[in-house]
């Protein structure tokens, strides 16, 4: 089980997202949870620890929908009922996207 490194409250987010790994090719992933410093998406294949990638998905919060897209390393990979649990840290996230996620969190 790997180490908790959340520095932020998570709350459940179940949307579609789009990861386009360093050096490959774009898939499909589904959001679990997303928090001010990260989120974790359910992939279907192994992600290596430290891996870059650039994540894209939807916040809809009172009526508006936001399109998020934004860089984060790779935290942890579990296997979980067929499917990878990836644990990711953003980096370098953009002010209007930390907004974003603020006003969705609280």
């Amino acid at each position: 089980m790997p180490n908790e490194s959340r520095s932020s409250k998570r709350k459940i987010l179940k949307v579609k997202a789009l990861l386009a790994m360093e050096g490959e090719d774009t898939i499909m992933a589904r959001t679990a949870d997303v928090g001010g410093d990260g989120l974790c998406l359910m992939v279907g294949k192994s992600l290596k620890q430290g891996a870059i990638g650039l994540v894209r998905f939807d916040l809809f919060h009172e009526g508006q929908v936001k399109s998020i897209a934004v860089r984060a390393a790779v935290q942890y990979c579990i296997l979980s009922n067929g499917e990878y649990k990836v644990g990711f840290r953003f980096v370098n996230l953009e002010l209007s996207a930390m907004a974003s996620l603020a006003r969705y969190l609280h």
